[in-house]
């Protein structure tokens, strides 16, 4: 890491990335959920990455924290390591895609610059990890993501599997045994209008599965153009 840190405040640095990537500012409570600790504990820590002598976010009660550029450069070098790893160990090693999040999650803040450059060459600079998450360059840019949540879907909708974003291994597990995974077509068979419950079709089986809300918006999908949507340039 370019600015010393410890392993408990990279982890800060990388949850507050993921939280304000999405939603412009971190809120403590947010951030302590996402820690597994109290508000008053994330508190301490978000006070202390604040008052660094370069610090590494912008803090103000009440609004919540955001990383300043040091911080984001940080947050993102911690990310590139992390699935990195994760895709060493699954592409090289043979973890199944609901083992290596911990296992990475061990080993992202020790290994040195050199070998996350002879990881990254060994496996032919990889832009994706094992779960279709983007994969920051050596200068620490993240792609815009133009996939959207399955829970956006519509009936009658066909879609790519782009990226999953839950790191619970054991709804990685189930969603496996299901046969869905990065790349799959889903074809979205009906919504519920009470519970949020999304009838799907993966890769043409015959099978249906039926996925909830809490499911759904973990999986991002490129959506593809139906029979039904009019070709480009017309109304």
């Amino acid at each position: 890491m370019h600015t010393k840190t410890s392993h408990a405040a990279e982890d800060y640095l990388k949850v507050i990335y993921e939280i304000t990537r999405d939603a412009g500012r971190a809120s403590t409570n947010e951030i302590a959920e996402q820690m597994g600790v109290a508000p008053a504990s994330a508190t301490g820590m978000i006070q202390k990455l604040a008052g660094e002598h370069t610090p590494l976010l912008h803090y103000e009660k009440h609004r919540g924290a955001v990383l300043t550029s040091e911080g984001e450069q940080a947050a993102l070098e911690i990310i590139r390591h992390h699935r990195l790893l994760e895709t060493f160990l699954h592409d090289k090693l043979d973890y199944t895609w609901d083992e290596v999040h911990d296992e990475a999650d061990r080993l992202e803040h020790v290994i040195s610059e050199e070998l996350e450059e002879r990881i990254a060459r060994t496996l032919g600079d990889p832009s994706v990890d094992p779960h279709g998450e983007p994969i920051p360059s050596r200068e620490f840019h993240l792609p815009a993501q133009l996939d959207i949540s399955l829970a956006e879907l519509k009936p009658g909708d066909q879609a790519t599997v782009a990226r999953i974003t839950t790191s619970n291994p054991d709804l990685l597990r189930y969603l496996a045994s299901i046969g869905l995974k990065i790349n799959s077509l889903i074809s979205v068979t009906d919504v519920s209008p009470f519970d949020g419950n999304t009838g799907l079709i993966i890769d043409r089986n015959a099978l249906r599965c039926v996925l909830g809300p809490r499911i759904t918006k973990e999986i991002f999908v490129m959506p593809k153009r139906t029979q039904m949507d009019p070709p480009s340039g017309v109304a």
